[in-house]
């Protein structure tokens, strides 16, 4: 069983202990951990200067019968979804998908979550970049970290769970989509939706010469700097419209995005 002294020691090898990082984690990842996922985030937390993670809750979403073509979704596909979906609220837990450590950070004391009704962050230490987000601007935090000589931190991860990859999308000029979800008062449509993210591994060789890497307990771990990796995944997108893109035959976000590049422009 791993201790915290094991996992604190490991993470500040990598020496972002004065860094402000975006994490991504696999408890699972890392073997049996004496005091679980308190004792992980405890050790990451001190290893860092400031922590946020996604904090996703898909379980809010809702898919209408109709709306903007070539949006990467199969309209009024979501009737059974829809009829179990949950009004967001800054209690609701993280998507079970995002792994346990995001939501023992939500509920940590001081912790800070943003309102965004599917695309949420919460974080410690980390009110500059999670006050950034806008309904309008989803990945507004990542910015703000890749301005401040932000990290991103894969905990037993690789990068396919990479949001980071998602705001260089953005910024390549790649296919945004829009979704909706369930609030309190009404259904709020939220624009700046990314695509997938399955194929997002193939960034791994440009970033060999950037990453720092130790082995902390049964996982690797993984850090990089957000500035370039932005730069990378956009001079893939510059080089190969199509780079990043999983080969997901029903991925329908993906898809999408062959098809606006793929689309003859209109002169």
């Amino acid at each position: 069983m791993h201790t915290y002294f094991e996992i604190r020691s490991a993470l500040l090898g990598l020496k972002l202990d004065d860094k402000p990082v975006i994490a991504h984690a696999s408890l699972k990842s890392f073997g049996l951990i004496e005091g679980g996922a308190q004792t992980f985030l405890r050790a990451v937390l001190e290893s860092v200067g400031s922590l946020f993670m996604p904090a996703f809750t898909y379980k809010s979403m809702v898919t209408p019968g109709a709306g903007p073509p070539n949006n990467g979704i199969t309209y009024g596909s979501g009737l059974n979804l829809n009829m179990m979906a949950e009004p967001f609220t800054p209690n609701m837990p993280c998507d079970k998908m995002m792994g346990v450590v995001p939501e023992t950070l939500r509920t940590m004391p001081q912790a800070q979550r943003t309102s965004h009704p599917i695309l949420s962050f919460t974080g410690l230490r980390a009110e500059k970049f999670l006050s950034t987000q806008t309904i309008q601007d989803p990945l507004a935090p990542i910015a703000a970290l890749a301005e401040a000589d932000g990290w991103v931190l894969l905990l037993g991860v690789n990068h396919t769970v990479d949001t980071s990859i998602h705001y260089a999308e953005k910024l390549a000029g790649r296919r945004q989509f829009v979704r909706w979800a369930m609030t309190p008062d009404r259904i709020t449509e939220c624009p700046g939706f990314p695509g997938d993210s399955a194929g997002f591994n193939a960034i791994s060789p440009r970033l060999s010469r950037d990453v720092r890497t130790v082995q902390a307990g049964d996982a690797i771990v993984q850090a990089v700097p957000l500035e370039r990796l932005l730069i990378k995944a956009m001079d893939m997108i510059k080089e190969d419209a199509l780079a990043l893109l999983c080969q997901q035959a029903d991925c329908e976000r993906c898809h999408a995005v062959r098809e606006s590049v793929m689309k003859p422009r209109i002169k």
